[in-house]
């Protein structure tokens, strides 16, 4: 007779083999019926006062901690010791995060020069700039944990960006408002002089750090048999969070299609994305590190935390709304080549050796 925990590895094991149609699902169920999502991301049980600065903290920030706690629960701090030790793919990491996303928004800038409606070019280098300016997001860990990935270099990767957010942020603000004209320019260059601070602290730092702490005193052996257990928690925080998100973006995009500028926007995206994980991938052969590390890199580079972008574009940008599309269009498409890159990982893996 099979046990507890048998069956709930059986189900961890479907749920990871199958997360690419589930998250097509999330985002179906999201378009037909966002209501239940909406609600829960009104959902809150307070506030926070940190830096001067209030965080609300809803439904969608406390998952998001949850996702963190679990990827803190999964570091063993002999790992953090020896990234600490051995920094060179970490910073390697951190940098690609903000030069190639904005090298790649300087060509779309030149080669979107002669689109026809010069004002759509903007509302995508804006959009573009906010994903590019984000921290990498928490939602990668969960990932790189599924796939058994190296998590203390994947939650250094997220520590990393978002502690260096103060500085790398207006960075790339700035450097994409070179490359805008008009009050596109002028708001890039405002939006850089303010911050996320508070947030960032609340929902992917302490969250972290409390993770690392908790395994420090459960001990090694009581994490390793609850890991199943943590793979499923992760996989249903994940599903939650992108039906969440999709809920509050697919409606609006449908609602008011404008078929040339969606397909542009959602190309020049998914360019973006793709060529972010590829770099992650080829940064850590280049490297020649073990494939653990070539998954935590992966899908290190290819997310960002949009989340925090949506919501500073709709306080600061609220004047240029179609600015929220590339944002929305890339939280939706990291995940979907995330499970597409997860499952050629898996069968990568399945297939047996050439002779």
């Amino acid at each position: 007779m099979e046990t507890h925990g048998g069956q709930v590895e059986r189900l961890s094991h479907f749920l990871h083999k199958n997360l690419l149609w589930l998250l097509l699902g999330s985002y179906a169920v999201a378009a037909a019926w966002p209501e239940p999502g909406l609600k829960a991301r009104s959902v809150s049980v307070g506030e926070v006062a940190l830096f001067h600065e209030r965080v609300n903290l809803s439904l969608p920030v406390l998952t998001l901690a949850a996702l963190l706690l679990n990827a803190g629960l999964g570091v063993q701090v002999s790992q953090l010791r020896g990234l600490a030790r051995r920094p060179v793919m970490l910073l390697a990491g951190l940098a690609a995060n903000l030069l190639i996303p904005v090298s790649y928004i300087l060509g779309v800038s030149l080669v979107m020069d002669a689109w026809h409606n010069p004002d759509e070019v903007q509302n995508i280098l804006v959009g573009l700039a906010l994903v590019a300016s984000m921290p990498i997001a928490g939602s990668s860990t969960a990932w790189s944990q599924n796939a058994d990935g190296d998590l203390a270099l994947s939650l250094g990767l997220v520590l990393g960006s978002t502690l260096l957010s103060p500085l790398t942020t207006p960075l790339a603000l700035h450097a994409v408002g070179f490359m805008a004209r008009g009050d596109y320019a002028e708001d890039l260059h405002e939006l850089a002089a303010g911050g996320a601070g508070a947030f960032l602290a609340v929902g992917v730092i302490l969250p972290s750090l409390l993770g690392i702490a908790l395994r420090q005193c459960a001990g090694e052996r009581r994490v390793t048999a609850a890991k199943p257990a943590l793979k499923l928690v992760n996989t249903g925080v994940l599903l939650f969070l992108n039906y969440s998100n999709a809920s509050a973006s697919l409606p609006q995009a449908i609602a008011r299609p404008d078929p040339d500028f969606l397909a542009a926007t959602l190309a020049i995206v998914v360019g973006l994305c793709v060529l972010m994980f590829a770099a992650g991938w080829s940064l850590a052969r280049l490297f020649r590190a073990a494939r653990d590390r070539r998954v935590a890199l992966m899908f290190g580079l290819g997310m960002n935390n949009n989340g925090t972008g949506l919501v500073m574009a709709s306080l600061a940008l609220a004047d240029h709304p179609r600015v929220l599309l590339p944002i929305i269009f890339y939280n939706l498409v990291q995940h979907l080549v995330a499970g597409a890159a997860d499952r050629i990982i898996q069968d990568g893996e399945a297939r047996p050796p050439a002779r």
